[in-house]
C-alpha cells in the first residue's frame, strides 16, 4: 500500500491551488460570504469542476479517488466548500446516478448542476432519527399518486428548499427496513407546512415539516417501491465517510496553536498535553482516511470503515472546538447576533474567538448528524466484530 502522492497527483494539487489563487487574487475567501460563494461557483462551472464527484457520463471531471481527496484538502485549507449545489449536488445526485430513471436524470440533474434548485433531505422523524428504519411517515398509493401523511424533523434548509428527497413508509413488513420508498417531493405541493426550529445559537437552519395528504406523482418515485432503505443506506455510507472532518480538524488545529501561542496558553502543560494528544489522534485518523482512499481507488466500497471514520472524526472535531473555547478564555462568552441583536461596537475579543465559539455550539451536533455515535458502534460491531 503506497500512501504517497504520485507526480501526477502533485501536478493536480498545483492546478487546484492555481485555480483558487486566480479566483481570489485580491483577498482570501471568507466563509459564509454570499459574494465569495457566487464567485467560487462561477469559477467551478467555468472550469468544469462543479460536479467534481459526478461520473464522467453525467458531466463529472473523471477524477481519481486521490484527486478527489486532494481537492477536498486544498479547498478546505482555503476556507472554500469542496462542492456547490448543496444537498442536491452531493446527496441526491448519487441516488439519481444509481437508481433514477433516464427521465428523472434528464429532468433533475441539469438544474442541480446549474445550482438552480435547492433540495432538502426528509429522513429523520420524531422517534425515528438514530433508528431511521422506524420511520412512520406514510405514503399510500392512490391511482397514479402517492398520498403522504406524517412528519419530518431537523430538516436542514427546508424553509429555503424547492424540493425534498424523502423516505416514506409504503408497507408495514415484519422487518422494519422493508416497505420504505424513496420519493421526490415538490415543496410547493399543497398540504406541506414548514415550521422553524431555532437552534441554541439563534440560527434558523432546522425545521419541522408536516405532510397532510400531500399528493406526489408515481413518476417521482426513485427505483422500486419498498426499496428505499437500500438506496438511503448507500447514501449514508458515503455521507459518513465525508464526516471524518480531517481537513476541518487540521485547520482548527493550526488555528488553536496560533491563538494559544499568541495568548501564552500553549505554555500551560495541561493544555499543551491535551492539544498534543488530540493531534496524535488526528494524525492516526488521517492515515486511516488515506488507507480507505487507497482501498476505494482499488475498487472497494468504504463499508463499515465509514462508520469508524465518522465516529472518530466527530469526536476529534468536538474536542477541537472545546480547545478553541478554552483558548478564547473570557471571550468565549457567546454572542449570537441573530438571537441577541447587534453585536457590541467595537467587537469584543479577536474575530477568531467570535467565529469559533459559534462553531462550538454547531459542533456539538456532529456526533448526531449522519447517524449517532451509538449507531456507528452498532454497525461496526455487526460488520467487523460479527456480534
Amino acid at each position: 500500500m503506497d500512501l504517497d502522492f504520485t507526480p501526477t497527483d502533485l501536478a493536480f494539487r498545483d492546478e487546484v491551488r492555481a485555480l483558487i489563487a486566480q479566483t481570489f487574487p485580491d483577498h482570501a475567501p471568507r466563509e459564509q460570504n454570499a459574494d465569495d460563494e457566487a464567485r467560487w461557483r462561477d469559477a467551478l462551472l467555468a472550469r468544469g469542476w462543479a460536479a467534481n464527484k459526478w461520473p464522467v457520463q453525467f458531466g463529472g471531471p473523471g477524477w481519481s479517488a486521490t484527486q478527489a481527496f486532494i481537492w477536498e484538502r486544498e479547498t478546505s485549507r482555503a476556507g472554500l466548500p469542496p462542492q456547490v449545489g448543496g444537498m442536491g449536488m452531493g446527496m441526491l445526485a448519487p441516488i439519481l446516478f444509481g437508481y433514477g430513471s433516464p427521465q428523472q436524470q434528464a429532468r433533475f440533474l441539469p438544474d442541480i448542476l446549474a445550482d438552480k434548485v435547492r433540495w432538502c433531505q426528509g429522513y429523520s422523524e420524531p422517534g425515528a432519527g438514530s433508528d431511521l428504519a422506524s420511520l412512520r411517515t406514510a405514503a399510500e398509493l392512490e391511482g397514479d399518486h402517492y398520498v403522504i401523511t406524517g412528519e419530518k424533523v431537523w430538516t436542514s434548509g427546508a424553509h429555503q428548499a424547492d424540493w425534498m428527497f424523502c423516505l416514506t413508509r409504503t408497507a408495514t413488513e415484519a422487518k422494519k427496513q422493508a416497505g420504505i420508498t424513496f420519493l421526490l417531493v415538490d415543496m410547493r405541493t399543497p398540504g406541506i407546512e414548514v415550521s422553524p426550529i431555532i437552534s441554541l445559537d439563534g440560527r434558523h437552519s432546522f425545521n419541522r415539516v408536516t405532510f397532510d395528504g400531500v399528493r406526489v406523482p408515481v413518476e417521482n418515485r426513485i427505483g422500486e417501491e419498498g426499496q428505499g432503505w437500500t438506496y438511503a443506506k448507500g447514501l449514508l455510507t458515503h455521507e459518513r465517510t465525508g464526516q471524518a472532518y480531517v481537513s476541518l480538524s487540521l485547520n482548527l488545529l493550526a488555528g488553536i496553536r496560533a491563538a494559544a501561542t499568541d495568548n501564552g496558553l500553549i505554555r500551560e502543560p495541561g493544555f499543551a498535553r491535551r492539544l498534543m494528544e488530540t493531534e496524535i489522534e488526528l494524525k492516526a485518523l488521517e492515515m486511516t482516511e488515506l488507507r480507505t482512499l487507497w482501498e476505494v481507488a482499488a475498487g472497494d466500497a468504504p463499508g463499515a470503515q465509514s462508520s469508524m471514520l465518522k465516529l472518530k472524526g466527530t469526536e476529534i472535531v468536538q474536542r477541537m472546538t472545546e480547545l478553541y473555547v478554552e483558548t478564547a478564555g473570557d471571550y468565549a462568552a457567546p454572542w449570537f447576533p441573530q438571537a441577541a441583536g447587534p453585536a457590541p461596537s467595537p467587537p469584543l475579543g479577536p474575530a477568531w474567538a467570535r467565529r469559533e465559539v459559534a462553531r462550538y455550539y454547531e459542533g456539538r451536533a456532529a456526533s448526531i448528524a449522519g447517524g449517532t455515535d451509538e449507531v456507528q458502534r452498532n454497525i461496526m460491531a455487526k460488520a467487523v466484530l460479527r456480534v
